[in-house]
């Protein structure tokens, strides 16, 4: 079974790794139940969606099987919206497709740009809102994630202004390449572990962006494949305490990211991740040029 540890602050014992539900986004009823199955077959007991995933399909698939598991489960979403107003009609927007009174935590989708943070963070903004959910209870926790190199500073930033009980950001041995990267995430680190806050990590699999080409795609990046690299990729997540991993929305490779949790959480050495990049060509998905690389 993959191993436990508590989410931050919010009591929750969760699996360190957390099914990504933007894998439901365009699966059948029947893929669907399948994929729910295999994770509970697993022990994972933390979802996490969002509304903009498949423009509401992922919760949708979700739904029916929440009827019968809600209980069994610690459940997040997310909104992208800014304004308080507009956060607060996608967050029942989004209570409506999971078919559910409330969930356990609401998550400022991919606040990086200056602008957006602005509005959010404003008078009646969408932070404002949703920690007016969490004091009527339907949420119990407020978070904030983000994708692209800048987003643990700017993390930061949303740790200094809202009491936030999670963050969410890119984590893999590539983009830790970056000296700037890397100090900004350690200090995300620091302040996360100083104030109990829930740290998830997406992109644990990432291998590029994509080619040219007519391959089907199943997520917005090229993933790593080879089963023995994804599993050095996980290590190098779950090795260090206090980390979440979120599967990629590649639900054909969810089995093999649940069987590398499964298998142990040694650390695997610098060498080795090196050695993957250069086999299997693997880069960092954000631009770069303006960064220090180690």
């Amino acid at each position: 079974m993959i191993p436990q540890a508590a989410f931050g602050r919010t009591g929750h014992l969760s699996t360190r790794v957390i099914f990504g539900a933007a894998a439901l986004s365009g699966m059948s009823a029947d893929r669907s139940a399948a994929t729910l199955q295999l994770i509970a077959d697993h022990g994972v007991n933390h979802i996490d969606v969002a509304a903009g995933y498949g423009n509401g399909r992922a919760e949708m698939n979700l739904a029916p099987w929440l009827v019968t598991n809600r209980s069994s489960v610690f459940l997040a979403t997310k909104t992208g919206e800014r304004s308080g107003d507009a956060a607060r009609r996608e967050l029942e927007l989004s209570l409506t497709r999971l078919g559910v009174d409330s969930v356990d935590l609401i998550q400022l989708h991919n606040l990086v740009e200056p602008d957006e943070w602005e509005i959010a963070h404003a008078k009646g903004g969408a932070a404002d809102a949703m920690f007016a959910a969490r004091d009527e209870g339907l949420v119990r926790f407020v978070g904030v994630t983000g994708h692209g190199r800048r987003i643990p500073g700017v993390h930061l930033r949303s740790l200094a202004t809202r009491d936030y009980d999670s963050v969410l950001f890119p984590y893999n041995h590539t983009m830790l390449g970056w000296h700037d990267y890397r100090r900004d995430v350690e200090a995300l680190l620091s302040l996360c572990a100083e104030r109990d806050v829930a740290v998830q990590t997406i992109k644990s699999i990432a291998r590029g962006r994509w080619g040219d080409g007519d391959v089907k795609k199943f997520s917005w990046y090229e993933p790593i494949t080879d089963p023995a690299a994804i599993a050095r990729a996980v290590r190098f997540v779950l090795s260090r305490d206090r980390l979440f991993l979120n599967s990629t929305s590649d639900a054909r490779l969810l089995p093999l990211v649940l069987e590398a949790a499964a298998g142990g959480l040694s650390a695997p050495g610098d060498d080795e991740l090196s050695a993957d990049e250069s086999t299997f060509g693997i880069s960092a998905l954000f631009d770069g040029a303006d960064l220090e690389r180690i």
